[in-house]
């Protein structure tokens, strides 16, 4: 069990080392974590945006329903 432990240990410094420490001073993964954390902030505004217009859409059913059954 202890050698399990030990191995991962290693690989995770190796990981840390080496992977993380490689795409932090790659300039063309931070190119991709920026825009990839833009179009994250616009998909975010976007469903607030469409959150919002469907809450105003509900308030109003109850009235185009009433409408609806009176029209009938």
């Amino acid at each position: 069990m202890a050698g399990g432990n030990f191995l991962h240990r290693v690989i995770s410094y190796f990981v840390n080392e080496v992977v993380v420490n490689g795409l932090a001073n790659s300039p063309a993964f931070q190119r991709f974590a920026v825009r990839t954390s833009k179009n994250m902030e616009e998909i975010s505004k976007k469903a607030i945006q469409t959150q919002k217009e469907l809450a105003e859409q509900l308030k109003d059913l109850p009235k185009k329903m009433e409408s609806f059954k009176n029209q009938q």
